[in-house]
């Protein structure tokens, strides 16, 4: 009897199957994401659940786990470390995501290197060949005789050779090159990519091997495959930073095995990714002295402290209407901020054109950064430079006010520890630090003051 092939429509970002195309996915409102698939149903969607194999696990009381061996695996990298909440969990299933150059496959090959001297680890690779990693591996000075290199794009096959060689660490580099044969689809399609994950979950979580599987990203930067994909996984890891820049941060969008607000932060160079065990430092080198327009403030990323240099520039437009350009902050909150300048400090940018750019790549969101950007644009309008040896935060207000922010010592601390000899912060803030001896803190209520202090 003849195969019955039909065609379907399936969002990309939500898996939602449709009988027919719509420009508008109706499960989770997201415009032109409906794909069109071709599907076997002879195959049937039972067969889909059985192509693992995987035997029936049987029920345990919770007292009778044993959870004394909860080790974890560490990676050689203490910046990797921090974001995965102290190593590699046993049976974890951890995605890595990021733009194409960004250090993917970089820093798995890395952390072979430290892990391959006690661990066996399989490297399944479905985008290049042997001799392309071995190549890579060379110039990186990866040779570990317990890394095992695996040129396959069956998903079946790797699940297969998992429960053959039992090794100790898995990493499939990447999820879009995997398919399953049963499956029509093309590989790289929302079913492939639903399902190869969800083959390799199931045999990390029974044989407890950890697995790293690394995800492309789409033109809008979110993870390619359905959002379905975060949720089967344990981890997702997201690298940030522009590929043309040398430093690269390492975040944690997911994790159930610790927290999602430490980052890493790496540095690319010839021989790979160099973890900065000072950003706040590294950040700061190269910064012009007595410069109008630049301004440092402190940020709290988990419970890691981060000094930051945000530059503004207020300049005449030479268009009908003033242009706006914000470059790692907010553009929205960068016009509040501009409307609560003109409105409650006096400070004019409405015939102005204003930039603003965080230097090293850095995405800032915090609400504590508001005081340094107000700053750094009203230092290019006034053409007068921010005392070099000056930090600020604090939050702005609608009313012009500053706002109390947290972790307000642990910034201070920060700050006298790089030289930093004047702090700014918001008045309110003053009651809950114990200053250091070798940093002064102006504590003020609004804009005007804190620019007044900074210029003293």
């Amino acid at each position: 009897m003849a195969a019955k092939i039909k065609s379907i429509y399936v969002c990309s970002e939500c898996g939602f199957e449709s009988a027919k195309w719509a420009g508008k996915c109706p499960g989770c409102g997201q415009w032109n994401t409906m794909q069109e698939e071709i599907r076997d149903t002879s195959v049937g969607k039972g067969a889909v659940s059985t192509i693992s194999h995987t035997p029936t696990a049987q029920p345990m009381r919770i007292r009778e786990i044993d959870t004394e061996e909860e080790a974890r695996y560490h990676t050689g990298l203490t910046e990797l470390d921090r974001v995965l909440g102290g190593g590699i969990v046993k049976g974890s299933l951890i995605l890595v995501s990021g733009e194409p150059g960004i250090g993917k496959s970089t820093i798995l090959l890395q952390i072979c290197d430290f892990l391959g001297q006690s661990l066996q680890i399989l490297y399944v690779s479905g985008e290049e060949s042997a001799r392309q990693i071995k190549l890579r591996a060379a110039r990186l000075g990866v040779n570990s005789e317990n890394l095992y290199i695996l040129t396959e794009t069956d998903v079946q096959a790797v699940v297969e050779q998992m429960r053959q060689t039992k090794p100790d660490l898995v990493m499939i580099d990447s999820i879009q090159t995997m398919n399953m044969t049963e499956l029509s689809s093309s590989p790289g399609s929302v079913t492939q990519v639903r399902e190869c994950t969800n083959a390799i979950m199931r045999a990390a979580k029974l044989l407890e091997i950890p697995a790293i599987v690394v995800g492309h990203v789409n033109k809008d930067g979110a993870i390619a495959g359905p959002k379905v994909l975060e949720h089967i996984v344990d981890a997702v890891l997201y690298f940030e930073g522009d590929r043309q820049m040398s430093y690269r941060i390492l975040r944690a969008v997911k994790n159930r095995y610790g927290s999602t607000n430490e980052i890493g932060v790496f540095d690319m160079g010839d021989k790979g990714l160099r973890q900065v065990e000072n950003p706040s430092q590294a950040m700061l080198e190269g910064r012009p002295k007595h410069v109008s327009g630049t301004c440092v403030t402190c940020v709290m990323e988990g419970s890691r402290p981060i000094l930051a240099e945000i530059q503004g520039l207020a300049t005449a437009t030479g268009f009908g209407n003033p242009r706006r350009m914000a470059t790692g902050f907010d553009y929205n909150r960068m016009a509040l901020l501009l409307a609560v300048l003109e409105k409650r400090a006096g400070y004019y940018f409405s015939n102005l054109d204003a930039y603003l750019n965080v230097v090293g790549g850095l995405r800032l969101d915090e609400p504590a950064v508001d005081l340094a950007v107000a700053m750094s644009l009203v230092s290019s309008l006034k053409d007068t430079p921010v005392r070099d040896d000056a930090i600020v935060f604090g939050e702005i207000g609608l009313a012009g006010e500053l706002r109390s922010v947290t972790h307000a010592e642990a910034r201070v601390t920060e700050a006298a520890r790089l030289g930093f000899q004047r702090c700014v912060l918001p008045a309110h803030c003053l009651r809950q630090i114990s200053a250091p001896s070798d940093i002064k803190l102006y504590g003020v209520h609004n804009v005007r003051e804190a620019f007044e202090a900074l210029m003293e």
